[in-house]
């Protein structure tokens, strides 16, 4: 099972990347835009969905938009949560337990990659990574 050293290690390879510790856990920023971060039981999520977070890791990501959040759901209903709140849309969050490495390492680089300006994009594909 993947663990947020995963993310971290993902994350550090991406330019202009940046991790901090947040109120609800650790969260990896680009150009100060959000675009990985451990989820929170926060009160304002569903109770439902509230109980995973609480029980295990979970991690939500930024998608380019609702569309793409809705087609993971589907896809793995299991592993990608329906919601949790509507701050930060478009986004999806996941159980890190039902993730494999190469999943996760393609869901945080496109989270990524949503985010960061044109110039860094470019740095980090000409780069080979």
């Amino acid at each position: 099972m993947p663990t947020l050293d995963d993310v971290r290690r993902i994350a550090s390879t991406l330019p202009g990347s940046e991790e901090r510790a947040m109120t609800g856990g650790t969260a990896w920023f680009v150009r100060s835009k959000l675009y990985a971060w451990e989820c929170h039981p926060w009160p304002s999520i569903p109770a439902d969905i509230r109980a995973i977070i609480a029980a295990e890791l979970v991690v939500g990501v930024k998608v380019a938009d609702r569309l793409d959040a809705l087609a993971l759901v589907e896809m793995a209903p299991d592993v990608f949560l329906r919601t949790t709140t509507t701050w930060s849309e478009p986004k999806v969050a996941f159980r890190m337990a039902g993730i494999d490495a190469d999943h996760l390492g393609e869901l945080v680089t496109e989270a990524w990659r949503v985010q960061a300006p044109r110039y860094l994009r470019r740095e980090f594909d000409e780069s080979g990574a």
